[in-house]
């Protein structure tokens, strides 16, 4: 059996597909943390950032990445 792609290659590969949740620029990344109710019982959940794909210029560039909207917001300001 011949194979067209390589494993990494093939972007209908579901390994492909799957992204990490971490801001480009700051490494920003999910934490843990407690579901807490009305009875107080307690369980496990995941506080993920607020990532969105945004374009920046890097080196002349146009080069998209994936940012929080902390330093999507921070790059937006005027450098003094």
């Amino acid at each position: 059996m011949q194979f067209r792609y390589e494993r990494g290659l093939n972007p209908n590969f579901q390994e492909n597909k799957i992204m990490s949740q971490r801001c480009d620029t700051c490494g920003k990344g999910p934490m843990v943390g407690n579901n807490v109710s009305h009875s107080k019982v307690r369980t496990r959940r995941r506080f993920l950032p607020n990532l969105h794909v945004a374009t920046r210029i890097v080196g002349g560039r146009p080069v998209k990445a994936r940012l929080c909207t902390r330093c999507i917001r921070t790059a937006a300001k005027a450098p003094r």
